[in-house]
This record gives structure tokens, C-alpha cells and sequence, in this order.
């Protein structure tokens, strides 16, 4: 029996700063993209110094995340995991997919370091999964003794994905690169390394990897729109042909 009286409002109490301008441009899990970290600003009312003491006793936090960039739409009973190719299908409660009958997200994120300034508290974060924007509905601390379990069974899952791509820059884009000031903002150090990282975990749809296609590709990483292709000889090689502001 449904009750009403279950139905529940959720107000943000942050936004992800990351480099990340697209769900495209995401990596499916954090910690597969070591460059691309992220920054969590609290807002008003709860941007305040006494909300997030004692915070930085703990190396890393559950953070609590909308779905924002996802079309709403008619949840399915089953989904089709990149994992398992795109081909078989679980169950969308066996699975970490977008589409859900609630946009929610769970993730686990290193904290390096809490600023606050006069009217602002940051959270520093490690690697992110999380598009740029993202609205955070809570924090909770990481708690090694109850939250680890090294003996879990992660189902289709259990490894750790491997990049599949290699990646190499055309000098054009080797020169943009390098000619930008924007990968410093989200501090990112060596922003070549980052965004070969980021399409080396091929994030096309599943049906597309393993394949040769003429089609250019873009994705919007640090304010910028990376342009790449898959080389014509070599499946398994993705070429960046330019950097674009």
C-alpha cells in the first residue's frame, strides 16, 4: 500500500565543482581518472564552519548526489551494464545505471583538504565521478571497519575496469593543450595525461567499442571541447585532432 505521507522534498546542500561538462565526458566509477578532481561548495545555511567540524579526521566521504543531467523518464526493471557490453541484461537494482526509479547516486570520494574563507566552505576532493554542477544532497564520512569489506563479491564487477584505448595528440591539439590556462583551475597538473586517461576508459556506448568508425567525437572536459576519432588502422587508438575553448 502506498503512503503518501512517504513522499519526501530534497533540498541540495552543495554543488560539484569538477571538470567533468558532460555525462559523456564522465568516468563510470572514481578513482579511474586520477587528475580529475573536484571541489564540493557548500550553500547557505550550510555553508558554515561548525557543520563540517571535525570533518577532516576522515580520509574520505559518501557523497549523496542528484542524477541532474538525466532526462526524467519511466524507470525499466532492467538495464544493460557497459560491463557486461551492452548486450545482457540485470536487474537496475544489481546495477549502478542512471536510469532508476529515484535519480540517486552514491559515491565514494578521497577528501583532501576543507577551506573556509569569509561566507564560503569547501570541500577538496580527490578523484571524482560526477559532472560538473552536480547538486549533493549529503555527506557522510567514510568509516573503514564497517564501509570496507575486501572479501565482497562485486558480481559482473569484480575487477577493476582497464583502459582500453591508447591515446595519442595531434600536434595541433598537443599545442592547445599546452597553450591553456583553464586545466589549472580545476587543478588539474598535467593536462594531457588527464584527458588520455578520461578516453582511455573509451567512453563511447558499448555497441561502439572494439570498432573501427569515421565518426569525430566530442566531449566537454575543463571548459574545453575535446575533439578525438578512433585511428583508421587501429581499433584500439584514439586520436585527440584538437583542443577547443
Amino acid at each position: 500500500m502506498q503512503n503518501s505521507n512517504l513522499n519526501l522534498t530534497l533540498s541540495p546542500i552543495g554543488i560539484i565543482q569538477s571538470p567533468y561538462g558532460e555525462k559523456f565526458a564522465v568516468p563510470r566509477q572514481p578513482n579511474l581518472v586520477r587528475e580529475g578532481k573536484g571541489i564540493l561548495r557548500l550553500l547557505p545555511p550550510y555553508n558554515q564552519p561548525d557543520a563540517v567540524r571535525g570533518l577532516t579526521e576522515f580520509s574520505h566521504l559518501w557523497l549523496i548526489f542528484h542524477f541532474h543531467q538525466i532526462p526524467e523518464r519511466h524507470w525499466h526493471a532492467t538495464v544493460r551494464p557497459p560491463r557486461l557490453g551492452g548486450n545482457e541484461r540485470v536487474g537496475v537494482f544489481a546495477s549502478r545505471a542512471t536510469h532508476r526509479p529515484n535519480p540517486l547516486g552514491l559515491s565514494k570520494v578521497e577528501l583532501k583538504d576543507v577551506e573556509i574563507t569569509q561566507g564560503e566552505v569547501n570541500l577538496i576532493l580527490g578523484s571524482v565521478d560526477l559532472v560538473d554542477g552536480t547538486p549533493i544532497f549529503d555527506i557522510k564520512p567514510y568509516i573503514a571497519y564497517a564501509d570496507s569489506e575486501p572479501e565482497a563479491r562485486s558480481g559482473f564487477a569484480q575487477q577493476k575496469p582497464q583502459a582500453t584505448l591508447i591515446v595519442e595528440f595531434s600536434s595541433k591539439a598537443q599545442q592547445a593543450v599546452r597553450s591553456s590556462v583553464k586545466f589549472a583551475k580545476f587543478g588539474i597538473q598535467f593536462p594531457e595525461q588527464f584527458i588520455a586517461d578520461v578516453i582511455a576508459q573509451d567512453p563511447r556506448p558499448a555497441y561502439q567499442q572494439g570498432k573501427i568508425s569515421p565518426r569525430t567525437y566530442g566531449m566537454c572536459l575543463a571548459q574545453h571541447n575535446i575533439l578525438w576519432r578512433i585511428d583508421e588502422q587501429n581499433p584500439n587508438k584514439a586520436i585527440v585532432v584538437d583542443v577547443q575553448d
